[in-house]
């Protein structure tokens, strides 16, 4: 999944209204920001394969650093205990525990099996749903809008930044949903792994739009 982990980040809000979405955007892909650094170092390894399924060519055959479970639960608790060393905010550490290891959870509905329980298992998690165009797209859509809603009902702009700086956001995050899954397969290993490291610059952006709105006076 794409932009559905960004809706999860967004509905986030609602529940840890003190913590910023971009610390939320930080949590839900965390894993998948982490991926491309042990590309890049030889840790872990993927090939392009297309017809690997309908939505994307890449064969995810070697990540049990960042995508084993047992990976991600160890990813979630560090996150979610470096953030409440850092702001003591304990709902928000929660918050952002479960963002990290709701990525996991998300990437096993969608992928093939290839999701490891543990580095070295033999036993892979994936529910296939990125064999299926249109049910891809209906899932990706609703958690998306679901997310993207429930943070307009909890926040509401301080000015033109807060409003267009969001939507110029939702905008981007589509577009790019969008060619991943029309265009055609990337050309090199490398080259997904320095695309995946722009992945990064949403962080700051989700900041800087977070700090431009404030909680809606009909949230609780």
């Amino acid at each position: 999944m794409f932009i559905a982990h960004y809706g999860v980040a967004l509905a986030a809000k609602r529940v840890a209204p003190h913590t910023s979405l971009g610390m939320l955007f930080l949590a839900a892909q965390f894993i998948d920001l982490l991926w491309p650094v042990f590309l890049l170092l030889g840790f872990e390894h993927v090939r392009i394969d297309p017809g690997n399924t309908i939505i994307t060519p890449l064969d995810f055959y070697d990540y049990p650093i960042t995508h084993s479970l047992l990976g991600v639960i160890g990813w979630s608790l560090a996150l979610g205990l470096f953030y409440f060393a850092a702001r003591r905010y304990s709902r928000g550490a929660w918050v952002v525990g479960a963002g990290v290891l709701s990525h996991w959870v998300l990437d096993a509905v969608v992928h093939r099996p290839d999701l490891p329980l543990i580095p070295g298992s033999k036993t892979y998690i994936g529910f296939g749903l990125w064999n299926s165009l249109a049910g891809t797209v209906v899932v990706e859509l609703a958690l998306f809008g679901l997310g993207l809603a429930l943070y307009l009902h909890c926040t509401v702009a301080l000015d033109r930044t807060g409003r267009y700086g969001l939507w110029s956001l939702v905008a981007l995050l589509v577009a790019l949903w969008a060619a991943n899954i029309l265009g055609p397969p990337p050309p090199s290993e490398k080259v997904i792994a320095f695309a995946g490291l722009g992945l990064w610059l949403f962080i700051p952006w989700a900041y800087w739009i977070d700090r431009r709105r404030q909680p809606a006076a009909n949230s609780s």
